[in-house]
């Protein structure tokens, strides 16, 4: 049951890959190579084939998920950081979310390999200053765009419904109170995630 679990959680992190890879890179050579009207003709074209490469690939990939090295797990965790970020317009509050797919993805390693609660510690350590770290890069650029933008103080009094101005301080005052709240949310969600994932799946 609970490795059926792992597998769920870890084709929903896997699937998605090839298919926006497919369909992001294709819109993107598309745009640049080919007039407009080829360009949602390639974009499906690429999801199609990244739809394909997952029938052939993902099953065997799940298979031997637990052997694949960190590199590829930093590098997926890289994809969807900036996949995230663009998504949502620069808006860095969803990333952190990304902690918890993180942390069980090393929470799940360390169960296969049986760590003792030294190296749980150290990797779960190490794991919130790599997610953390990252998100610290979102939010500086982040910062950059909204304080670059000189809409930005009317954005937020209309996106919050705020009856008084806002200043460049106001600004300043809320991307230092609410990026340091966020990485310390983040470093809290990927901590219990790689702990919580690790109990879960050592239990017998």
């Amino acid at each position: 049951m609970k490795t059926k679990i792992e597998h769920l959680i870890l084709g929903c992190i896997l699937a998605p890959l090839a298919p926006i890879a497919g369909l992001l890179g294709f819109w993107c050579l598309s745009f640049t190579l080919l007039s407009e009207k080829w360009i949602p003709v390639c974009a499906l074209s690429g999801l199609a084939l990244g739809i394909l490469v997952d029938l052939v690939i993902l099953k065997k990939l799940l298979a031997r998920a637990d052997q694949l090295g960190m590199v590829f797990w930093i590098a997926v965790f890289l994809f969807y950081t900036v996949g995230v970020f663009g998504f949502f317009m620069g808006v860095p509050v969803p990333n952190a979310a990304l902690a918890i797919p993180a942390g069980f993805v090393v929470g799940g390693k360390l169960a296969h390999e049986t760590a003792d609660q030294t190296r749980v510690r150290r990797d779960s350590r190490q794991t919130c200053i790599l997610t953390t770290g990252l998100l610290a890069l979102v939010c500086i650029a982040s910062a950059f765009f909204a304080l670059a933008s000189p809409s930005t103080p009317s954005d937020l009094r209309g996106m919050l419904g705020l009856g008084f101005e806002v200043t460049q301080t106001m600004v300043w005052g809320l991307i230092l109170a609410g990026g340091t709240g966020l990485l310390v949310v983040n470093w809290l969600l990927t901590i219990l995630s790689v702990r919580l994932t690790y109990r879960f799946l050592c239990k017998s």
